[in-house]
């Protein structure tokens, strides 16, 4: 790597936002924005293979990562807030134009950021994150259930989302080739659930997953109008969401590329190694044909990175 990572911290709205950052400043942008109960640091590998092309920018969000974790009773955990957060973060840092890359929570708050502001997007990169109610598969009818009765199934949602075998389960799936998987992904991110407060912070901002729900018809309706390029690679390992989910993104885009890979939902596996070194092939034409032509839309699926 040319360009290092550095490691920076920023004031949005009195609220400390970390981030990492890479890549030279005149180079296109590409702004990542993580999932659950992910940080930036699921970039990492992506940064050393893009660094010397893009400037890259990877936040943590409020209550993730090093950013601050505000009190629960002083900051609304909700996607539109967050992804206010997140805009103004790059107001803050003079960014303009970008390409969004968004994994699971990232879509909620990218999409968000899209529709709010479309001439800020030069393209989109969609990794595992959903835009069609049925692509919520059978794994969330107890947080279906969470959403309808709150204070009845507290308790059964947290098991259901945040514990050691939920958390294990994000990064394997049903993958038999479990030696391929480190095991401190999920231990690790298993004890940034049991921090103090986590809990509480990732309830509230799941119980809020219901307007996501909501605004997907909003999604759609998007890609059916601007019928961007769209490319989807799904991981069939992964067990969070309903595997026809890329033939619904198709549905929205006649002319989407879709392949689904014999991949896990594990960001660092060495057997998906190849859609890294595809991604840094691929990517330099889809960003001058968005740039010259229409926006272009990747998605991926299975933390493939």
């Amino acid at each position: 790597m040319k360009h290092l990572v550095l490691y920076r911290t920023v004031k949005v709205n009195g609220v400390s936002i970390f981030y990492r950052e890479a890549g030279p400043q005149n180079a296109p942008t590409l702004l990542l924005l993580h999932g659950l109960p992910s940080s930036s640091r699921m970039f990492e590998s992506l940064f050393a293979r893009l660094s010397d092309k893009y400037h890259l920018v990877a936040p943590d969000y409020p209550g993730f990562g090093h950013s601050d974790w505000p009190d629960p009773k002083d900051f609304a955990y909700t996607f539109d807030h967050i992804a206010q957060v997140i805009e103004n973060f790059t107001e803050i840092l003079g960014m303009s134009r970008y390409t969004l890359y968004m994994q699971d929570y990232g879509g909620p708050v990218g999409f968000r950021m899209t529709l709010a502001h479309p001439e800020r997007v030069v393209a989109l990169i969609v990794q595992d994150a959903v835009a069609h109610n049925e692509g919520l598969g059978a794994n969330w009818t107890t947080r279906r259930a969470f959403w309808a009765d709150r204070a009845g199934h507290e308790e059964a949602l947290r098991n259901n989302l945040l514990s050691l075998a939920a958390t294990r389960t994000r990064h394997v799936g049903d993958d038999p080739d479990v030696e391929l998987y480190d095991p401190d992904l999920w231990s690790d991110e298993f004890a940034f659930l049991n921090s103090p407060g986590q809990a509480q912070i990732q309830s509230d901002l799941f119980y809020d997953y219901r307007t996501n729900v909501e605004a997907y018809p909003k999604w759609q309706a998007w890609m059916q109008k601007t019928q961007p390029e769209l490319l989807v690679i799904w991981g069939k390992h992964d067990l969070s969401f309903d595997a026809g989910e890329p033939e619904r993104y198709r549905r929205d885009v006649p002319n989407a590329e879709v392949h689904v890979l014999d991949a896990g939902t594990s960001h660092w596996i060495r057997k998906q190694m190849r859609l890294q070194l595809w991604l840094v092939n691929l990517w330099p034409r889809t960003l001058n044909k968005s740039r010259h032509q229409r926006r272009s839309v990747i998605v991926f699926s299975g933390n493939v990175f």
